[in-house]
């Protein structure tokens, strides 16, 4: 008589003591997500009230409701500035993925290390400055009067051009200058997704009469699909964010009509109109869609290309 094994059935997970250091290693890193990340939205009752500070966070505040969404929203501005953030917050994100991605697939066709490590190091520079260092060097370089963009385009027999203080051009110097700055690390994280594909696949595509067009086709992106598919969930969430820090250091009140976005007007609202009430809400509402995007983005990476993240 022979005995089938169960199928389906579970085995329960041991807990070695071994894993006792790891847990509490990570209990520092928990606290801090939660007393700087969990704790403050608590704050978001603010939204729903006429604030004043003077009475405190749990003070005798008035309730209002909905009011302070419907005076955003009544803002003469309000649906510029909306359209403003998602054009160059859109853009942002699909030139922040097409590009590294080529140039990564670019910098996997050199045969010199010491070059490909070099071109590496310069594109991934940027990234380490703040945009109050790399938004000043923007500035010295777009100048009009003495900037080199502008003295080059002096040589040419060009006109001077006020990149930073021309509606016609502000959304695109604020795109281009973000791409700038950060598609280097795009770049890194999409060389080292290469870096894991198998090399005998190289060689049975060679073998198959595969050329490197092909190869990178067919072997080279294939491999790098699931952490495209992460960057792209992870940066769908920001749809919304345009860039406070960049924006902030670069913009001025002539190029508010298409550099004004969502999180340029909260902090005006909050800080500088002590309209604490409608800067809450206005972050509220950008939080939430923000979490739908992320949420749909997430349900389409599991329906469409079976990633899942948890």
């Amino acid at each position: 008589m022979t005995v089938k094994p169960q199928t389906g059935v579970k085995k329960k997970r041991r807990f070695s003591s071994y894993e006792i250091p790891l847990h509490l290693m990570l209990i520092p890193g928990i606290l801090v997500i939660f007393l700087f990340h969990y704790v403050p939205l608590g704050g978001l009752v603010i939204a729903f009230q006429r604030f004043v500070p003077a009475k405190g966070m749990f003070g005798n505040q008035r309730w209002v409701g909905f009011d302070n969404f419907e005076y955003v929203f009544s803002m003469p501005n309000t649906w510029n500035v909306i359209r403003n953030t998602v054009v160059i917050a859109f853009s942002k994100i699909v030139l922040g993925l097409v590009v590294p991605i080529t140039v990564a697939l670019m910098l996997n066709e050199l045969q010199n290390r010491k070059l490909k490590r070099t071109i590496q190091t310069v594109i991934y520079f940027p990234h380490f400055l703040s945009w109050v260092i790399f938004g000043s060097i923007i500035i010295d370089l777009l100048s009009p009067s003495y900037g080199i963009v502008n003295q080059f385009l002096g040589l040419l027999g060009a006109e001077p051009v006020f990149f930073l203080g021309d509606n016609r051009y502000f959304q695109q110097t604020i795109i281009f200058t973000d791409l700038w700055k950060n598609f280097g690390y795009g770049t890194v994280v999409y060389m080292a997704s290469i870096t894991g594909i198998d090399p005998t696949l190289y060689e049975a595509a060679a073998i198959d009469g595969a050329g490197r067009w092909k190869q990178t086709w067919h072997v080279t992106l294939p491999g790098m699909r699931m952490i495209i598919v992460l960057m792209m969930v992870l940066s769908l969430g920001n749809v919304l964010n345009a860039g406070f820090d960049q924006v902030y250091n670069m913009y001025n009140t002539v190029v508010y009509p298409t550099g004004d976005i969502i999180d340029t007007m909260m902090y005006r609202l909050g800080l500088e109109s002590a309209k604490f009430g409608p800067a809450t809400a206005v972050s509220l509402l950008k939080s939430g869609v923000s979490m739908l995007f992320i949420s749909v983005s997430y349900y389409v990476a599991i329906k469409f290309f079976d990633y899942r993240l948890f």
